[in-house]
């Protein structure tokens, strides 16, 4: 069995699927040492996954002429070292990259011993230390057709296994069927209730919130129960909405910052509208949801190109954000939930793009480059 170092950090996109795959590598029988930054997501995270974290310094790439840029060779040094010094710690036989500041000189330190090199990019637009990294090695990963790098390999992206499992039980008509009806039951719904899952990640997402609020009286007098995930402290809204429902239907409106338990949410769901971060992207294509897109406008345009396969493929819908209104929501919500031709026509769409075993098949290539 081998010793492998995970780098990746800075956000849940880049910390996620290194846990994700971590876990299958643990199952596997090999030794597993995450790399990371002491002030990013992953210092919370991974050890409380029960990894061993080594923290080195982030040092971020210069985006213009200033004191960082001059600094900035000195500080990459720097981290290379720490990387090599990690590398030793834990005896690595190869080193797995997910992206973030903390991958590039992983990257680097493992080219200088050596040791084979494993790049996963999860966003359909490669981010610059993966860049970097696919340049060093022939095993590099890739969560989207047509991402552009360089010997890619569409693996899809290592979902964490509550969802994995859940995902193969959702593939099933009989298993989908049963993991709606507890779903459900456990809200007081009934099991043939159509249930529209709305969330904008861990901080939620303002357009949704403010599209959905006028929205919820139509949705649910039309017999739609919706799931709610507001994001932290952004419940007021959510909740005034609902205070003005009739009495009856308040319950049929589930409001909540965040799910403790986001299986059980993936599970009553019968479609979903979101963000296109790549994990969101993937995990619903997985539990073949139809799916309503609204990408994050700012960045580099990656939530789009995110989004696009699943859009090309009919398994999903996209608005930007700016163009997103509360009778558009009622209006795409009920193509998906209503429809008695293009739900199912959506849902089916999805198996062609969904890739449940994206941890088993990227600890394939992983073993295959020892």
């Amino acid at each position: 069995m081998a010793s492998l170092l995970l780098a990746g950090g800075g956000t849940a996109g880049h910390v996620n699927p290194l846990l994700a795959c971590s876990a299958a590598l643990l199952e596997r029988g090999h030794d597993v040492t995450a790399v990371g930054t002491a002030d990013g997501l992953e210092a919370d995270l991974v050890p409380r996954a029960g990894l061993d974290l080594i923290a080195i310094e982030k040092v971020p790439f210069p985006r213009r002429p200033d004191g960082a840029a001059l600094r900035f060779p000195s500080r990459l040094r720097a981290a290379v070292k720490a990387s090599e010094a990690a590398i030793d710690q834990v005896k690595a036989d190869a080193v797995v990259g997910f992206g973030g500041y903390v991958s590039t000189p992983v990257y680097l330190a493992a080219r200088r011993r050596g040791l084979p090199i494993i790049v996963h990019e999860a966003n359909a637009k490669p981010g610059i230390a993966n860049k970097l990294g696919a340049r060093l090695t022939t095993h590099v990963a890739v969560t989207f057709p047509g991402t552009p790098l360089r010997h890619a390999q569409v693996t899809g992206l290592p979902l964490r296994p509550e969802l994995e499992s859940l995902a193969a039980r959702l593939r099933d008509p009989e298993g989908r069927a049963e993991a709606g009806r507890v779903a459900k039951a456990q809200r007081g719904w009934p099991e043939d209730a159509p249930v529209l899952l709305v969330f904008g990640g861990s901080l939620g997402a303002a357009s949704l919130n403010a599209a959905l609020a006028p929205a919820v009286g139509t949705l649910v007098s039309r017999g739609i129960h919706v799931i709610h995930l507001t994001g932290k402290g952004k419940t007021e809204e959510a909740y005034r909405a609902q205070a003005e429902l009739p009495s009856a239907q308040r319950g049929m409106y589930a409001v909540s910052e965040y799910a403790h338990d986001m299986a059980a949410a993936f599970a009553a769901a019968d479609a979903v509208v979101c963000r296109s971060g790549a994990a969101t992207v993937c995990e619903i294509g997985a539990l073949g949801l139809p799916a309503l897109y609204v990408p994050l406008p700012h960045g580099n345009g990656e939530q789009a190109l995110n989004a696009s396969a699943a859009v090309e493929a009919g398994a999903a819908l996209l608005v930007r954000d700016d163009a997103l209104t509360p009778a558009g929501l009622v209006l795409h919500a009920e193509r998906m939930l209503l429809d008695p031709d293009e739900g199912p026509r959506m849902r089916e769409a999805t198996r062609g793009i969904g890739i449940a075993d994206g941890a088993a098949r990227l600890s394939d290539m992983i073993e295959g480059a020892l």
